[in-house]
């Protein structure tokens, strides 16, 4: 009777652990249960039939005899990662403390789960980062199987990074390998990318019926098939964006071309316009028109109003026929093919020139080039994110090796390009968790379309490249360093930056992972003349692209080039919003007389289109 009396207050929920708590706990579940079975059995078949469509679209290629460069790529992750389980294994007694390292941290989670499910409040063993978007839904807190599963990846990713980073006999560039290649995989491997493993997902599928999945693979599907067997991510809505209409709209007519580029000349905003001229040389690996997203975000557009006469190069999206073009070509049909339209169209015979990435690092070589052959064709020079010195280059350096360019002109050679998405990719790599995954799951597994956005527009319109010049520039820059250390040659000439006698603007952006601010800022230290070291707050992009009135970031100026990059920041001073007006007041220093503004073309020269052009339509 007693024993009743007993089953009966537990069933009531009397004891702590009753009727309340179960009654959590089936609450919990009833959120990752079906909805409606009959609906989801039948969108399950359609999920299967989704899916194969995906399949098909990345077999069929491949079965028609399409390079898979996934292959390559694993063989390069294999070797490296077989280099860092060399130096574990290579020593019994050193393995051995790797694995008892990892299973303790095992045994830690499992007792503290234990322990949680008898109902004690546990500290988590490895609690996930406060930043860290992925686990911000409260069940990888409250649900005990997604905070096992959450816990169990963060203490597995955390051993392997101790293992690369404890594998002492590594050289650096196979140690920054191996980092990059165990991020790619820590962050394809996250819990948070999956439908069984991740709480918000699970529940959207089951509320939904598995509508979700059907939507995602569908556009799965799509973007296999758009990116003709390799797996292109939408990142944005691009059905709205139109070059020339919403999209690089800043007047102007095409005034000149050559085999490599289009000149561009914008027409004049102002009654007045300052004297001398501005050629820009954007990079060729994306298209010009980062630098005239729209009409706010435009730094042409700006530099227009300010009384700027404005060219722009904008750069050919090659095909095989253009295999053979390379470093001096670009340098000869594009920049000084661009100063001769300057010079034709204005009559100024030295312009203020400025370079963007790449552009800027080919810029440098042709003003070295000019220098070496006495050719006083610039007034001054402006370099927005460029290197010049590749010793601290940024995270791009992973990719360039022997072996891995060995593979890499091969498959140039093959197809007479190298494809831009190839490019793309590698630049979505660099942060996964942030350019590739978030899309991942947002795309494919919850089924929702990405939001139109003009700059991942832009970021999708990617460029080919052509063998030779790639090829030259990955080798000379990245893996040799050439044109810092004075021996680069182009077209027979050995390049002396020191011989660069002219002032230059140098910008850097604090947090660019592509041209780090150190790496720009070594480089900077190269020329022969005056130098103005800048550094703008945030990236590669929103660091350069950053418009006055957005008053946003800053920038930093003023530090001394004779010292070291941090000796440089200690020095330097701070100022609030973006450093386009700076640059605008530095330059009208080196020439700021104006004069009635030009027609577009001058006298000489008669336009051939509308800006942009029709080289930057090109899509492929």
């Amino acid at each position: 009777m007693a024993n009743d009396t007993k089953r009966e207050d537990q069933d009531k929920g009397n004891k702590p652990g009753g009727t309340d708590k179960d009654d959590g706990h089936t609450s919990d579940l009833v959120q990752y249960m079906i909805h409606d079975p009959e609906k989801f059995a039948v969108n399950f078949a359609r999920i299967v039939e989704e899916a194969g469509k995906a399949a098909s679209a990345y077999l069929k290629p491949r079965e028609n005899g399409k390079d898979d460069a996934t292959v390559e790529t694993v063989n390069h992750m294999v070797r490296t990662f077989g280099k860092v389980g060399q130096y574990w294994t290579s020593d019994p007694q050193r393995a051995m403390e790797a694995q008892t390292k990892l299973w303790g941290r095992y045994m830690d989670l499992w007792g503290q789960s234990v322990r949680k499910m008898m109902g004690a409040e546990e500290e988590d063993v490895a609690p996930a980062p406060a930043h860290d978007k992925r686990f911000a839904d409260p069940e990888w807190e409250n649900n005990q199987f997604f905070d096992f599963i959450k816990q169990l990846y963060i203490i597995t990713s955390d051993w392997a990074q101790d293992m690369v980073d404890g594998a002492v006999d590594l050289d650096d560039h196979t140690r920054r390998k191996a980092q990059f290649y165990l991020e790619q995989i820590i962050s394809a491997l996250s819990p948070s990318n999956y439908v069984l493993t991740n709480p918000e997902l699970l529940r959207e599928t089951m509320q939904s019926d598995g509508e979700n999945l059907i939507k995602g693979l569908k556009m799965l599907a799509e973007d296999i098939e758009a990116g003709g067997g390799d797996l292109i991510i939408r990142q944005s809505d691009n059905s709205g964006f139109k070059l020339g209409s919403n999209v690089a709209v800043t007047p102007g007519k095409v005034v000149a071309q050559s085999d490599i580029c289009q000149i561009i000349q914008y027409e004049a905003q102002t009654e007045e316009v300052l004297k001398i001229p501005l050629l820009i040389c954007p990079p060729w690996i994306n298209k010009f028109y980062i630098l005239d997203l729209n009409e706010k975000k435009s730094f042409i557009n700006w530099c227009v109003s300010q009384g700027h006469t404005v060219f722009v190069i904008s750069w050919v999206n090659p095909d095989e026929s253009l295999r053979d073009k390379g470093w001096f070509d670009y340098i000869e049909q594009g920049i000084l093919f661009g100063l001769d339209t300057v010079y034709q169209a204005t009559g100024v015979r030295k312009p203020n020139v400025m370079g963007y990435c790449v552009g800027g690092t080919l810029l440098a070589s042709a003003l070295a080039y000019m220098a070496s052959k006495r050719m006083s064709r610039v007034n001054s020079i402006s370099f927005l994110t460029t290197q010049v010195d590749f010793s601290e280059a940024g995270d791009l350096k992973v990719f360039v090796d022997e072996e891995q360019l060995i593979d890499l002109e091969e498959q140039m050679e093959r197809h007479g390009f190298l494809d831009g998405k190839n490019m793309a990719s590698a630049f979505n790599s660099l942060r996964p968790n942030a350019l590739i995954w978030p899309y991942f799951v947002n795309n494919y597994m919850r089924g929702i379309e990405p939001f139109p956005f003009d700059l991942l527009f832009w970021n999708s319109d990617s460029t080919r490249m052509t063998p030779a010049n790639h090829s030259f520039y990955l080798r000379s820059c990245y893996l040799e360093n050439a044109l810092a250390r004075g021996e680069m040659v182009v077209n027979g000439v050995k390049l002396d930056l020191g011989k660069v006698k002219l002032p230059v603007y140098s910008l850097a952006a604090r947090e660019d992972h592509i041209a780090p601010a150190k790496s720009v800022f070594i480089g900077s230290k190269l020329f022969g003349g005056p130098v103005e070291y800048v550094m703008s707050g945030s990236g590669h992009i929103a660091g350069v692209v950053n418009p006055p009135d957005k008053v946003k970031y800053q920038f930093w100026k003023g530090g001394t080039l004779d010292g070291s990059f941090e000796d440089w920041l200690e020095g330097a001073e701070e100022t609030a919003g973006s450093w386009w007006p700076d640059w605008h007041d530095w330059v009208r220093q080196h020439g700021g007389d104006l004069i009635p503004a030009r027609e577009i073309g001058g006298k000489k020269l008669s336009p051939l289109e509308d800006a942009p052009g029709s080289y930057v339509r090109v899509r492929y």
